[in-house]
């Protein structure tokens, strides 16, 4: 290392509560590598600080090498998951990537309402991204009792929290329709005021369940009809990418499609998954 490394270094200890030196981060970067496949980069040294910076205080723990000590040796389930949950970005938005949705609503309509669709939304968040699934259906058959199924999961256990409660600022809402909003949001009052929460018959279409996407096996059973996995795949290395597409696209009805985000490609998996166009993927045809 060189000398203005190590002067670095020790400036940034000097100026925060707790040391935290190029040793701790590449720890850091492992256990989480490990558990929930997640591939930092350099450039997130500050906000693994920040983050894990409130676990430090919430322990009442004086160094990040001790709390990493902790975590390795004798960490509970608990804070393991509390370390995973802090790790964990979890940027979403009502009908983010919105050409995702009019393509489910025209897929939802072609296959009609004599067989029941199935969806999982696999990165479920804070719930935007399953409610505008639910929404779709209800749009795609008008009605607020589609004949849909949808499964959404996520790693992070305090995102699904909110997303089961299914109350938002009302700002997040903001760039629905109007008839959306009436339709499907109901506005908070007295202390509840400046919120919207969702319409009981969409969280009727809802199963929340936590779920960590290197388990070796995933306890659903399919077919899925559409399969959202989106802006999830840019934080695993290739062969994490592999590993779960090889697990997700079983899982996947025959002509069943698979929803990436806008920056992810999977040139690497050709043989798990065929691009179809606008980042949707169809299960890849078995060679015979």
């Amino acid at each position: 290392m060189s000398h203005a490394a190590v002067a670095e270094e020790q400036i940034v200890g000097d100026d925060r509560d707790f040391a935290f030196t190029a040793r701790d981060f590449d720890r850091v970067r492992q256990l989480i590598h490990a558990k929930a496949g997640i591939a930092l980069s350099e450039s997130k040294r500050d906000m693994v600080y920040s983050r894990l910076g409130r676990r430090l205080r919430a322990l009442n723990i004086d160094s990040f090498k001790d709390y990493l000590d902790q975590l390795e040796n004798r960490g509970s389930a608990d804070e393991w998951q509390a370390f995973t949950n802090a790790l964990t970005t979890n940027l979403t938005s009502f009908f983010r990537e919105a050409h995702h949705f009019e393509i489910l609503k025209d897929f939802l309509k072609e296959k009609g309402r004599h067989t029941p669709a199935k969806i999982w939304c696999s990165a479920a968040s804070t719930g935007e991204e399953p409610y505008s699934l639910a929404i779709t259906a209800c749009e795609a058959y008008d009605t607020l009792s589609p004949p849909v199924k949808i499964l959404a999961t996520d790693i992070d256990t305090n995102v699904l929290e909110t997303a089961e409660a299914g109350v938002y600022p009302e700002e997040r809402i903001e760039k629905l329709s109007e008839a959306q909003k009436r339709k499907y949001f109901r506005r908070g009052s007295g202390a509840n005021a400046g919120k919207v929460r969702v319409i009981d018959e969409l969280r009727e279409l809802l199963t929340f369940r936590p779920l960590n996407l290197l388990d070796a096996r995933y306890p659903m059973k399919g077919p899925f009809d559409a399969l959202f996995c989106r802006n999830v795949m840019i934080y695993f290395d290739k062969p994490t990418q592999r590993d779960i597409l090889s697990k997700m696209a079983p899982l996947l009805a025959e002509d069943g499609l698979f929803f990436a985000g806008h920056s992810e490609s999977f040139f690497h998996a050709t043989d798990i998954v065929t691009s179809i166009g606008r980042t949707v993927y169809r299960r890849a045809e078995r060679k015979a």
